[in-house]
């Protein structure tokens, strides 16, 4: 089997004890972006599959957006990634 060469680990273990490869990460054209799609991203930044700059380069998302998802996420759970709750959890 051919493994194409990348940039970084192919798999983390998440605090959880289970395993997040490459293969979990949402396609890199997304244009719909769901909680659970977004919390994948995070998850894989947070422990090192992605750096920053991958995650924002494949999925072509602003700086600002990419710190918003991290945020969110750190201080209220994938539950404030939901696009429904924005103003629920948004920071004054």
């Amino acid at each position: 089997m051919y493994l194409k060469k990348v940039d970084g680990p192919r798999a983390v273990t998440l605090p959880d004890g289970t395993k997040m490869t490459r293969a979990d990460l949402p396609p890199a054209d997304t244009r719909r972006w769901v909680a659970s799609r977004k919390a994948a991203v995070v998850r894989a930044v947070q422990h090192g599959l992605l750096t920053e700059e991958q995650a924002r380069l494949r999925y072509a998302l602003s700086e600002e957006e990419l710190d918003e998802w991290m945020r969110a996420m750190s201080v209220h759970g994938e539950g404030a990634l939901k696009a429904t709750a924005v103003q629920k959890f948004r920071q004054p």
